[in-house]
């Protein structure tokens, strides 16, 4: 399964149904499960990862001054 980054990361950018305060959200709940994955020296899954560079990119393409 190929998961393209840019493509997912505009769509949800340009969904109004979606706040910003819900991109802050989701970024914060998979950056405090990433540490506790890391903390308990778990293997960290790749959908996570690219979770993360999705909701990351989709809030800086929506405001750019993040």
């Amino acid at each position: 399964m190929k998961i393209d980054v840019a493509q997912m990361s505009s769509r949800l950018a340009s969904d109004h149904t979606i706040s910003d305060y819900d991109f802050w959200r989701a970024l914060k709940t998979i950056n405090n499960e990433l540490y506790r994955i890391e903390r308990l020296r778990m293997p960290i899954p790749m959908k996570m990862i690219y979770a993360r560079a999705i909701i990351t990119s989709a809030r800086s393409k929506r405001n750019p001054s993040i």
